[in-house]
């Protein structure tokens, strides 16, 4: 593979832009994957295009309705939505590859009559060891062509006798030369990509070698559905990860001979971990739900997934409205080099946006996690909606998740709350016995709490008893949240309200 890497500055000469994410349903959606699903969203909602949905479940025996559940979940959840799919229709129906077979199977017997393809009759097995063989002996690895000579009547004779072959595209790169599609007969027999982010990208064709295009039993390669599918549907832009560009000569092949018009590629860089590595589980939450489940902001996540390997045009603005991002997003400002996920940096972020939330909604995204906590029950009555929202606002400047309103603020869901080593500490200090009957004298005198109040009350305190503020403030708070750490603490009274601060300060 050679790599030019001017980019290739490619004008909007099509009629209507249209992309696809075609996810395999065989795991969880995942950060790479919803990655490639926003920028090609991005795109078309940019360019005024489609976004089709099309579910690529070839692979039966691990493809399964709680993963595509899981991909059409997650992508919901971004606000990601689509033009055409296997839940809405469209005019391209269906959008399941495995409810497509008879428009793969037609135009592979096409490919064989024409004699572009052929049987392969070979094993897992034999493939695998002639594989090791290629290796052992430095070379790489590519089919041997043991089935290209076969003849119709022995072709015949092995189909009749119940075998069941793959059907091999046969590669003949010293008879290919189309510079429409970037096939270029020189001395290197060069495949030339032309792709919207990586530029000018080269393959040799002669160390590919024929390839399979229907696996055994008749069942749709990959890379042979793709094109089939893209091609039906349309696609002008194929925008997906690049490990997917070494199959594109493929398919760029697959385009020529099936007859069809090639789309423009663009291939986005891989997403690593901090370490520089493919970004996996062991960094952490790897499937979309799981952000949701820990408590990050669709909108965080979708601000911060579009900048991974994105930038806008005015280069330091980082907390981006979705509007702003869908109006200044192209292709062209997309990098060639990998994006690091930076969980750190993810959730600065998500912080930002629950700073800026709306108090109802983040309530509304809360009282989940408060109820699988058990402070309080799905009916509670007890707690007011108004109550509540104090409670949210108390704490949305210190939190960067809202997993974490909990732990934040359960002492005000307590009766009594549990005490850490270091409030015990505290409280074991003789002034701090002074410092808590002062209070329960000043707040006593008071049928409610109020803010003013309070502040006023805490004052005349620090000015009657001599204390230091430190003093008065650290086991106060040590004996209203068992911490001696926290949101303010006049909040936190209010919020308490009279006849529990006084019970905990007794």
């Amino acid at each position: 593979m050679k790599t030019d890497k001017q980019i290739i500055n490619v004008k909007h000469n099509y009629q209507r832009v249209r992309v696809r994410f075609a996810p395999a349903p065989t795991g969880y959606l995942h950060v790479g994957s919803v990655r490639t699903a926003l920028f090609n969203w991005l795109f078309a909602r940019a360019n005024d295009g489609d976004m089709i949905l099309r579910i690529e479940d070839t692979d039966i025996e691990r493809s399964a309705a709680v993963y595509e559940e899981d991909i059409l979940a997650g992508l919901r959840w971004l606000g990601l939505d689509w033009d055409e799919g296997p839940d809405i229709g469209g005019t391209h129906v269906p959008y399941r590859q495995s409810e497509r077979g008879d428009l793969y199977t037609r135009r592979a017997m096409d490919l064989i009559e024409r004699g572009e393809a052929y049987y392969c009759f070979c094993s897992e097995e034999e493939l695998a060891a002639r594989r090791e063989a290629m290796l052992a002996a430095g070379k790489t690895p590519r089919y041997d062509n043991s089935c290209r000579a076969l003849s119709r009547k022995e072709v015949e004779r092995r189909l009749n006798e119940g075998s069941v072959p793959a059907v091999r595209y046969r590669v003949e790169p010293s008879k290919e030369q189309d510079a429409e599609y970037g096939i270029l007969n020189n001395e290197y027999h060069e495949c030339v990509v032309k792709d919207l982010i990586k530029g000018k990208v080269s393959f040799r064709l002669d160390e590919i070698g024929d390839f399979i295009i229907m696996k055994s039993g008749l069942k749709p390669a990959f890379i042979f559905a793709g094109v089939v599918d893209d091609a039906l549907m349309g696609i002008t832009h194929v925008v997906r990860g690049e490990d997917h560009l070494s199959n594109t000569p493929r398919q760029i092949l697959l385009y020529r001979a099936l007859g069809f018009g090639l789309p423009q590629f663009a291939h986005i860089p891989l997403i690593l971990g901090p370490d520089r590595s493919k970004l996996s589980k062991r960094h952490g939450a790897t499937s979309v739900i799981q952000f949701r489940e820990e408590g990050y902001l669709p909108e965080a996540f979708f601000n911060y997934l579009s900048l991974l390997g994105w930038s806008p045009s005015e280069t330091d603005l980082e907390i981006l409205p979705r509007q702003r991002v869908v109006e200044d997003f192209s292709l062209e400002r997309i990098s060639s080099s990998p994006a690091v996920f930076d969980t750190d940096k993810l959730k600065w972020m998500n912080g930002q946006y629950i700073k800026q939330a709306p108090a109802h909604c983040l309530l509304k995204l809360a009282l989940p996690y408060l109820h699988q906590a058990g402070l309080m029950a799905a009916d509670d009555s007890q707690f007011t909606e108004e109550w509540l929202l104090e409670v949210v606002e108390l704490v949305r400047t210190s939190i960067d998740l809202i997993s974490r309103i909990p732990d934040e603020v359960s002492f005000l869901f307590t009766a009594m709350p549990e005490m850490t080593a270091e409030a015990e500490e505290i409280l074991a200090v003789e002034a701090s016995r002074t410092a808590l009957n002062a209070c329960i004298s000043a707040f006593a005198r008071h049928e409610e709490l109020q803010y003013d109040i309070i502040k006023s009350d805490l004052d005349d305190i620090v000015a009657a008893t001599g204390l230091k503020k430190r003093q008065l403030f650290q086991p106060l708070r040590a004996a209203l949240t068992g911490r001696v750490h926290g949101p303010e603490l006049v909040r936190i009274i209010a919020l308490l309200g009279r006849d529990r601060v006084l019970q905990r300060l007794k």
